[in-house]
């Protein structure tokens, strides 16, 4: 790793935009604009479900129910008004579930997919003499990119399910189940404006065209190594002695 680093700092910075027309250096490009999209459209998310609570002999209420990431939803209370005659206390609810593991994963498979397009744009753009003078740095760039798009499926896969639930459990539907106010025919209890949802279901979207894109960039990262170089050589070699 010294050697490396040494050879990074002794060789230059040559800035040379050509790779840009290459698909290795492209795709790790749009890589890095999907893998910002991808976490900025899950990370500081907040939503707002409500309903309405009418009390016999009162006026309707309608009971905001707030939450946001990383959606640990039993952290989210709200107040339910008791709809007691000549009385105006509320009951505390909370929210139902807790998905911070699904969503912390995928926005921090997200910034660490950023940092490493980052680095290796600069590889590509400013170091591209040092990448392609041995083996080890595609072979090396394979082997992480493998990775990160086995972490997008997982990632992605998880935060589905997960968002999946959310939308379930902030539901005004399933709020409303669970208010006892609501089990007295006296008192009318209905649904009001559901969450805006289109924001998470475009990080989805963000993860699954990431997981594409990292798998798709294999081959061509592959086409950079040894292994398929190798591969080729029989052939070459085999066509090269044909009698013409």
């Amino acid at each position: 790793m010294d050697s490396v680093a040494q050879k990074v700092l002794t060789s230059g910075f040559t800035p040379d935009l050509g790779p840009l027309k290459e698909p290795l250096a492209f795709i790790r490009l749009l890589e890095w604009v999907f893998a910002i999209f991808a976490f900025a459209t899950t990370g500081g998310y907040s939503g707002t479900s409500s309903v309405n609570i009418s009390c016999a002999g009162s006026g309707n209420e309608e009971v905001h129910v707030v939450f946001e990431y990383p959606f640990r939803l039993m952290d989210h209370p709200y107040n339910v008004p008791d709809c007691k005659i000549n009385q105006t206390t509320t009951t505390v609810y909370y929210l139902v579930g807790d998905h911070t593991s699904s969503a912390q994963f995928y926005v921090c498979i997200g910034v660490l997919a950023f940092l490493y397009c980052t680095a290796t744009l600069v590889l590509y753009l400013g170091y591209q003499h040092l990448y392609r003078e041995s083996s080890r740095g595609p072979t090396v760039d394979l082997l992480v990119t493998a990775a990160f798009a086995f972490l997008w499926l997982s990632s992605s896969s998880a935060w589905a399910k997960g968002l999946t639930d959310v939308k379930w459990a902030t539901s005004p539907s399933t709020i409303l189940s669970a208010l006892k106010v609501c089990d007295s025919v006296s008192n009318k209890c209905t649904a009001g404006a559901m969450p805006h949802m289109g924001r998470l279901n475009a990080s989805v979207i963000f993860g699954f065209l990431n997981l594409i894109l990292w798998v798709g960039n294999c081959w061509f990262i592959y086409k950079e190594t040894p292994f398929h170089k190798s591969a080729n050589q029989p052939a070459d070699a085999e066509g090269g002695a044909r009698p013409s």
